[in-house]
């Protein structure tokens, strides 16, 4: 069988690359830009069939010279949400994947793609519904018209092949090393914990104390394991929110990891500790909040799991402490993909 995986060498395009290899697939046609190099560590333990940049997949894919395709999962986007120029996120985001959209209609091919929490922005709700999205930026703006389009072909009912749509929340794990400054916040608690011996988090801000900002943070492999269920149900289409359900503290990322690295490093007489305790000891401090993110932060984002349990799927997600702990394990464990992360 013959799959495609736009932003194969990205995070979450590399984490189902390797979750199909593991299947046993092999044939699959990777699809990325590779102009950041380093990208190419997330798909150099893994086996593709071949490799096109984005600016020729589309051409490509209209010619059907590519044989039968299995299904496309299109991970693929700009996720920068400072990134200011509309003009290039609107072609990046909305446009390339509608024209995606619309092949995979006329080839019958199904489609699975990256949606995101940013559709809701600012609002204390997080259920897909209209009501509920208040993008922050164009990045979010580029997401949420994209489901609104792909919202009105249903139920026109003029879909000719499946269409799902996973709006990720705070994604974490293996391989988003090449994300810089856009990587999770347990990535970087990994680094600055390793590298200088503390954590840093904000403050107090927008009603909630130091460090209890709260995140519905999920682990990658949690990820991964909905995109195939959505392939395995091909009768489902639609926007469906992808998180835990639940949200979680940065304070909850930042002690797990420090916990975590001091039991790897072999600290005399590890024991667990408490928030209180790393704060105590100064491995957490917490700074002013930004002056240029004031208006622009989701302080709350908790997924409402409702329609994505009424699809079926029923299987548990990470928590905070389970993921992260696996994630620090990883990167202790696979220093090749630390390089040049920022």
């Amino acid at each position: 069988m013959r799959f495609i995986v736009t932003g194969a060498a990205g995070f979450v395009g590399s984490n189902l690359v390797q979750a199909l290899n593991a299947r046993g697939e092999k044939d699959i046609i990777a699809v990325d830009d590779l102009k950041e190099a380093n990208k190419y560590r997330n798909l150099a333990d893994l086996d593709i069939s071949d490799y096109f940049d984005k600016s020729e997949f589309i051409q490509i894919l209209k010619s059907k010279s590519l044989g039968k395709i299995e299904a496309i999962f299109h991970e693929g986007a700009c996720s920068d949400t400072m990134e200011s120029d509309g003009y290039f996120m609107m072609a990046n985001n909305y446009r390339y994947t509608l024209d995606l959209i619309d092949i995979c209609a006329e080839q019958g091919i199904p489609l699975i793609y990256a949606s995101s929490a940013a559709t809701y922005g600012r609002s204390t709700k997080f259920v897909e519904t209209r009501e509920c999205e208040k993008p922050l930026n164009i990045y979010g703006y580029s997401k949420v018209l994209l489901d609104h389009i792909v919202r009105q072909r249903i139920t026109a009912k003029s879909l000719k092949s499946q269409v799902v749509g996973l709006r990720y929340f705070n994604v974490y794990g293996p391989r988003e090393s090449h994300k810089g400054r856009m990587a999770s916040v347990a990535f970087h608690h990994f680094h600055q914990y390793r590298d200088s011996g503390y954590v840093k988090l904000f403050g107090q801000h927008d009603g909630y104390v130091a460090g209890e900002q709260k995140r519905d943070f999920i682990y990658v492999e949690d990820v991964v394991k909905v995109n195939l269920f959505f392939y395995e149900n091909r009768h489902v289409n639609g926007i469906f929110n992808l998180g835990t359900g639940r949200a979680q503290a940065f304070n909850d990322v930042a002690l797990t990891v420090i916990n975590r690295l001091d039991q790897i490093q072999g600290l005399e007489n590890f024991k667990e500790q408490s928030l209180q305790d790393v704060v105590n000891s100064n491995k957490l401090r917490y700074i002013d909040f930004p002056d240029d993110l004031k208006g622009k932060y989701q302080s709350f984002t908790q997924a409402s799991l409702d329609l994505l349990r009424a699809t079926g799927y029923q299987q548990e997600f990470h928590t905070v402490e389970q993921g992260v702990r696996k994630y620090v394990t990883w990167l202790s464990e696979n220093t090749e993909f630390l390089a040049e992360r920022l």
